[in-house]
């Protein structure tokens, strides 16, 4: 993006274009007031609008002097606003014809349209949020689950940006006693009689208030991501054994087709649904047989390639029916993947006993009997999902900072200077060194809240929000 860009004023549509009670258009930069005055009329031709005031009034054509729209207009000066410019918010109904005409008559009033996420780069420019900050909006607009917004709101109150600071002031004041002893060493070992050693006291501050804690919010990506992004459930197995009606039960919904013929799902079916506060995404698959059609072929391929991006294989298993070689192709293609058994159709008489089951299928965890039409056995069956793939991440990050994979590899970076600098430490290595390492960590997590501006980094980040964001 062009910086000369963010001196002038943006306008959007900030709220999603379609049949509701209210629409947003957002203007900001220095002429923000004086474009909204130009199309905007009160009872009272004098009125002096106030900061962070709301005011009735109407949106007119200046040119053909036609009402266009009742509306609600709030001027707030800056720096006290969302970009520390001047804000003005246009609050009109909301509807394609009336919200592209009030744009428009927006941008001959001398605005411009705002770039994806230009107002929340304003904002982190202008030094009202920082990068982890910036991240959480995008994470929490994209929020689809009570614990990903949680996660989102943690980080968008400050508390990652917080805990940096304090590891940058813990290395910075570590940094700062290295360098001192390399500039003074002789005049230390002069008085006492001995090399200066503040070593294994820098070491102690350094691992305890820094490496500990970065190591620990690491550990803690891959629960996070749970959170954030959710979980992929796929069910497989040979054709007809009650996949498409365990989609539906999951969902709550007729989502599939469910009939008594095999082979009924050709293709990959998916829904979410929210299990113990995180979004779940479920997928019906073809089911894996030794001799299918052509059509079937295709979707057994793609039955192999969504196991592949699966968190979880629930495998569906008919417990009316024998075990047969269909079965052993549907294990083998789950491979190492983690795995939950259902034996459907408990309705029914069992044709084999659990002991066969694990007897053909070395290693499997102890399955679960049930019935897809019986509701309390499915209400059982999200219990025991919960159980073992949900409340684990929602204790361990419940309130935890978890970065997200940017925030990741700058806190690894971070880690891998660190543990070179406590090596160094422990040996009493020369203390540039040290110091370099420790330099080398500072960098690393001012990436975080983006201390220093890597413009194509912004271009990427802010480009995943929405024009009027």
């Amino acid at each position: 993006m062009d910086f000369e860009l963010l001196k002038d004023t943006i306008c959007a549509i900030a709220t999603p274009v379609g049949e509701a009670g209210i629409g947003l258009i957002r203007l900001s930069g220095p002429e923000a007031l004086e474009t909204a005055r130009k199309i905007f009329r009160h009872k009272d031709p004098d009125l002096v609008l106030r900061s962070h005031t709301l005011r009735y009034g109407w949106i007119v054509d200046p040119v053909s002097g036609e009402l266009v729209d009742e509306v609600l207009m709030s001027y707030m000066a800056g720096p006290r606003t969302y970009t520390c410019e001047d804000v003005v918010e246009i609050n009109c109904h909301s509807g394609y014809a009336v919200l592209d005409r009030v744009l428009g008559l927006v941008l001959a009033a001398g605005a411009r349209l705002a770039q994806p996420g230009e107002f929340t780069r304003r904002a982190f420019l202008n030094g009202r949020i920082d990068l982890s900050q910036a991240e959480a909006v995008i994470e929490m607009i994209r929020s689809r689950s009570e614990q990903g917004l949680l996660l989102a709101n943690r980080h968008l109150r400050g508390d990652f940006r917080q805990l940096v600071e304090d590891w940058l002031e813990i290395l910075a004041q570590a940094q700062s006693h290295i360098e001192a002893l390399i500039d003074f060493s002789e005049d230390l070992a002069e008085e006492t009689g001995q090399e200066p050693s503040l070593y294994e006291s820098l070491l102690e501050k350094v691992v305890e208030g820094v490496a500990r804690p970065l190591r620990s919010a690491l550990n803690l990506f891959e629960e996070g991501r749970v959170l954030r992004d959710g979980l992929t459930f796929v069910l497989v197995g040979k054709p007809n054994v009650g996949k498409s009606s365990m989609l539906n039960a999951l969902l709550g919904k007729d989502r599939a087709i469910v009939t008594a013929a095999p082979g009924t799902t050709r293709d990959v079916i998916e829904d979410t649904f929210v299990l113990g506060g995180v979004q779940v995404r479920v997928l019906d698959t073809a089911g894996i047989r030794g001799e299918p059609d052509e059509i079937e072929s295709r979707g057994i391929e793609m039955t192999i390639r969504s196991l592949s991006q699966a968190d979880v294989a629930l495998w569906l298993i008919d417990h009316s029916r024998p075990l047969s070689g269909e079965d052993r192709r549907v294990f083998e293609a789950i491979g190492d993947r983690p795995c939950v058994v259902l034996l459907n159709k408990s309705d029914l008489p069992p044709a084999f006993s659990v002991e066969s089951l694990k007897e053909h299928f070395s290693g499997l965890s102890g399955p679960l009997s049930l019935s897809a039409k019986n509701p309390l056995d499915i209400d059982g069956l999200k219990a025991r999902l919960t159980e073992a793939f949900i409340r684990k991440p929602v204790k361990n990050c419940g309130s935890q900072i978890v970065p997200n994979i940017r925030q990741k590899e700058c806190l690894e970076g971070a880690m891998n200077s660190l543990s070179k600098a406590e090596e160094l430490l422990r040996s009493n290595a020369y203390g540039e060194l040290i110091s370099f390492e420790m330099e080398s960590a500072r960098k690393q997590l001012e990436a975080i809240l983006g201390r220093s501006h890597d413009v194509e980094l912004l271009d990427r980040i802010f480009l995943q929000f929405c024009v009027g964001k």
